[in-house]
């Protein structure tokens, strides 16, 4: 797709990140992800991203990301399919373009490994990714990447084909001060961990699209809260958070690395197991995932959910 489309599309309603299926063995089972993400689909997600964070890009090497997303390809039909990159420059330059020719859509830049940098050495980075692809490109702002309102700014300017700004932050002044600058020159993306619960303090800032990693299990749910935040229906909007993203926030807390491990706990809860998840992520407990039942079945039993379009 153009920038211009990818861009279009993402601001055009919810989006999400498929996890990434393995077998026993803990290789990438591209029949049971290709399966999932064409189940994804028919719920209108605008946008899927292959490879991303709940996809457990971390933990992918860099030969299986054009694996995953042509894979996603083939499965999605119409649905526009944005490829995880990340890593240091050079890496994250090798994996996009591989992204590119696998058909991905769009790329979405995560940060890069373990160190700090100056927003010179940012702007860098984010730089050669772009000039790298034709594709449309999301910065995501979030831990030892964090782009000031005048970086991006100026990234705009010398990136034609920088489309988009998610943020993982939770810095709403920022956010805001970004959102007001920029303006409609990027599409704006909430990406905090469970962001069903930071949605309306966002969407105050202007940020009215988000990625949920629930919509793996409960498509229905996730797009019926999105639905109501859109509309205003502040009375559905608190029985979901009360009924279902409180609690399962509570649980998802209790573990390191628990928000990309909880999904794959989901899918297995609703009978669509995706294996388990990568060192040094762990799966959850028995005994939690007990828990989680507890937490969707009571969503189900308050009728929360809606019907597949």
């Amino acid at each position: 797709m153009e920038p211009d489309a990818i861009k279009k599309a993402v601001g055009d309603g919810l989006l999400s990140f498929p996890v990434t299926h393995f077998d026993s063995d803990n290789k990438f089972d591209e029949a049971a992800y290709r399966k999932h993400v064409d189940w994804l689909a028919g719920f209108k997600a605008s946008a899927l991203f292959a490879a991303g964070g709940t996809g457990e890009f971390f933990s992918l090497n860099p030969a299986e990301v054009p694996l995953v997303v042509r894979a996603a390809k083939n499965a999605a039909g119409k649905t526009p399919i944005i490829s995880g990159t990340g890593y240091g420059t050079s890496l994250a330059v090798e994996i996009a373009r591989s992204a590119e020719r696998a058909g991905a859509d769009g790329l979405l830049l995560l940060p890069p490994y373990l160190m700090f940098s100056e927003q010179a050495g940012l702007v860098a980075h984010v730089k050669a990714v772009c000039k790298a692809v034709g594709i449309g490109v999301i910065v995501y702002n979030r831990d030892n990447a964090i782009l000031s309102a005048d970086s991006l700014a100026q990234l705009c300017d010398e990136c034609p084909n920088l489309i988009g700004f998610k943020d993982g932050v939770g810095d709403v002044d920022r956010v805001i001060e970004i959102t007001t600058k920029i303006g409609d020159r990027l599409v704006y993306v909430g990406g905090m961990p469970t962001h069903e619960v930071y949605a309306q303090a966002y969407f105050a800032a202007g940020v009215t699209t988000y990625s949920s990693a629930v919509f793996n299990f409960v498509p229905e749910l996730a797009q019926r809260f999105y639905q109501a935040l859109r509309n205003g229906d502040q009375k559905t909007v608190d029985r979901i958070l009360k009924d279902f993203f409180f609690p399962f926030v509570a649980l998802r807390n209790r573990r390191r690395g628990y928000a990309v491990s909880i999904i794959k706990a989901g899918l297995k809860v609703i009978g669509r197991d995706p294996g388990s998840v990568r060192a040094p992520l762990t799966d959850l407990t028995d005994e939690e995932i007990a828990v989680l039942e507890t937490i969707v079945a009571a969503a189900d039993t308050a009728n929360l959910t809606l019907e597949p379009a």
